[in-house]
C-alpha cells in the first residue's frame, strides 16, 4: 500500500463507482442464483407429477428430499450474501464503503473486489479468527 492510500480516510467516488460496478454484477448474479434454488426446491416450473405421484421409490423419495433441503439451506445462505451486498451498496451511498469496522482503517481494494461485501481488513479478519481459536 503507497503512503498516500494509507492516509486515505475513504475512497474517492470514482472508486466507489468501481466497486458499485462489481456489487451490482455480483447481486444480479446472486438473485439469478437464488431464483434457481428457490424454484428447485419448491418445484416451481416443474411440470411434471413428483409433488403428486403416489409411485415415488422411498429411496427417490429420501434423495428428493434431501436435495430440497440442502437447496433450501444454500436458498438460505444465497439470501443472506445477497443482503450483504445490499448493505454495501447503501455504506456506498453513505461513503463509508471500505472502511474496517474493527480498526477504521481502508480494506485493500483486492480484498473488496474479491469480496466487496467485506466489512473487516486482512488483519482484523484473522485477529477476530485467532481470538475465536
Amino acid at each position: 500500500m503507497s503512503t498516500t492510500e494509507t492516509k486515505k480516510t475513504r475512497y474517492s467516488d470514482e472508486e466507489l463507482e468501481e466497486f458499485k460496478a462489481i456489487i451490482l454484477e455480483k447481486l444480479k448474479k446472486a438473485n439469478d442464483d437464488l431464483k434457481l434454488l428457490t424454484d428447485a426446491y419448491t418445484n416451481s416450473g416443474d411440470n411434471s407429477t413428483n409433488d403428486t405421484s403416489p409411485t415415488f421409490k422411498v429411496l427417490e423419495e429420501g434423495q428428493n428430499v434431501l436435495s430440497k433441503e440442502e437447496n433450501r439451506q444454500l436458498a438460505a445462505r444465497q439470501e443472506r450474501f445477497i443482503k450483504n451486498l445490499e448493505a454495501a451498496l447503501v455504506r456506498i451511498e453513505n461513503k463509508t464503503y471500505g472502511i474496517c469496522r474493527a480498526t477504521g482503517k481502508l480494506i485493500s481494494k483486492e480484498r473488496l473486489r474479491a469480496v466487496p461485501h467485506a466489512t473487516l481488513s486482512i488483519d482484523a479478519k484473522l485477529n477476530q479468527r485467532n481470538l475465536r481459536s
